[in-house]
């Protein structure tokens, strides 16, 4: 629980020696090498076995620095550093406990070397520490100049920064880079001031007891604030030793979020005449509806033996047409299977029923039940169905899926990820289907989508879209 509660998540020294020291091993005698979330030490202490035995006391006094807030972590740091040679004196000046999330440790910036900050820091997301007893204790880090920051680790970060530490490495949650609301503010913020230099990025378990995706990032203060764009090369390794090497271009207009493009695509392919959407059948829907026509649904809200009770709701005429005259609904989060990928799919084909009704709180990763307006025929519903999904694959293999959020670890061939029902709406709205006469436009569209030909389906498209066709043609060449 206390793992939990602190956000603690320790790193082993492999990960120091693997995927950091390679980077920082020309550069020694340069810095102070400072962790103020130390653990156990195994981001610095593994420097050590790189220094010569008879200059290590002299290399541990000048250039190395932790501290922790739990006792016992400054404790073992202490033992481990007379491990390696340096005396007990040195060890307990050069390792402090202290709550560093709380205020920097200012005397740092008094030493004649500059600071070079290598951690794991601690990270909970702000919700979670809001629904906690033992956790809200955290909010206190959260007010005045960090309000509107959503994570501890961004908490550390911004005391790096506003406290002038120019090189840092910082072992964060990848929600960093693909985050949307947990992370665009912080973004914002924190990369006017920084270069990302490099990311090892990991879709694979690291740490034991947490299923977060984590990232490497090393970052260099900028010399000049700036909004220019954000471009560095990242590794990215995933399941089965597989390794993707990928060059990031982040952009301020779209907060710095990885995946971008999507962004792009969903803005300037927006239809002249969009389908307007909705989401939800709720208790409150069928009591303001109540009639004696019955109807078969699902309840997302009682989910027994692997399968949603079914219910026959009464209710009006009214009701049970727009019910039954949208068979929509999406899927947000990965399954894990690849029959079971967020998406668009058929209530009828999939549940045998007409709709899907939500008796209690609605949540965001069952089922959601689409409604469209104005109202289109059950075949052209369909037809946006096997478009959406083509589109969203589309973008899911060029992007490697980072424009979706990661839903979280598992033993899934992928990495599973949760589609926002903004995103959702979004790639509706660029469907054309409002501004098209059945005919020969429509042959062509049905063609594309059937026979999966998305450069086609893109350049056919933008001649519907609200963005001028010579901006609409550069963008679809881009993709």
């Amino acid at each position: 629980m206390k793992r939990r509660t602190m956000g603690v998540h320790l790193t082993s020294s492999e990960t120091f020696e693997t995927y950091i020291y390679p980077e920082i091993e020309d550069k020694l005698n340069e810095y102070l090498w400072i962790d103020l979330y130390a653990g156990e030490g195994n981001l610095i202490f593994p420097i050590l076995e790189n220094i010569p035995k008879e200059k290590r006391e002299g290399f541990f006094k000048e250039h190395i620095f932790l501290s922790d807030i739990q006792e016992k972590m400054v404790q073992k740091c202490i033992e481990t550093a007379t491990s390696y040679g340096i005396s007990e004196e040195l060890a307990q000046k050069n390792i402090k406990n202290r709550n560093n999330l709380e205020s920097f440790p200012k005397f740092l910036k008094e030493k004649k070397l500059p600071l070079y900050h290598i951690t794991n820091p601690p990270y909970l997301y702000l919700g979670y520490i809001r629904k906690h007893e033992e956790t809200k204790k955290h909010l206190k880090y959260f007010v005045d100049q960090n309000e509107g920051y959503q994570d501890l680790y961004q908490i550390a970060m911004i005391n790096d920064l506003r406290n002038n530490v120019k090189n840092l490495v910082y072992i964060i949650p990848t929600n960093f880079l693909f985050g949307s609301a947990v992370s665009n503010k912080f973004r914002l913020d924190f990369l006017k001031y920084y270069n990302i230099e490099k990311m090892f990025i990991f879709e694979k378990k690291i740490f034991e007891f947490t299923g977060t995706n984590i990232l490497i990032g090393f970052f260099k203060k900028k010399k000049e604030p700036s909004h220019e764009p954000a471009k560095f090369k990242a590794y990215k390794f995933k399941k089965n030793n597989k390794i993707i090497e990928r060059e990031y271009h982040l952009k301020f207009e779209y907060k710095y979020r990885a995946g971008s493009e999507f962004n792009i695509f969903i803005d300037k392919f927006k239809a002249k005449k969009p389908l307007k959407v909705s989401y939800y059948l709720t208790i409150g829907d069928v009591e303001e509806n109540r009639g004696e026509r019955e109807i078969q649904v699902i309840d997302t809200s009682e989910y027994e033996s692997n399968q949603y009770n079914q219910k026959l709701l009464k209710v009006n005429e009214k009701l049970k047409s727009k019910i039954q005259s949208n068979i929509l609904y999406v899927r947000t989060v990965d399954t894990g299977s690849y029959k079971g990928r967020v998406g668009l799919y058929n209530i009828r084909d999939d549940f045998d029923v007409d709709g899907i009704f939500v008796s209690g709180n609605t949540y965001r990763t069952s089922p959601i039940q689409i409604f469209l307006e104005p109202a289109i025929s059950l075949e052209k519903q369909n037809l946006l169905r096997k478009y959406f999904n083509v589109i969203l694959e589309h973008f899911r293999d060029k992007l490697d899926s980072e424009f979706l959020t990661t839903y979280k670890y598992s033993s899934a061939d992928y990495t599973r990820k949760y589609l926002g029902l903004t995103q959702t709406r979004s790639i509706i709205k660029t469907f054309p289907i409002l501004s098209m006469e059945n005919g020969k436009n429509m042959t062509q569209l049905r063609e594309y989508i059937k026979e999966k030909e998305v450069n086609n389906l893109l350049k056919f498209i933008k001649q519907y879209s609200k963005k001028a066709v010579k901006e609409s043609s550069r963008i679809t060449n881009w993709f």
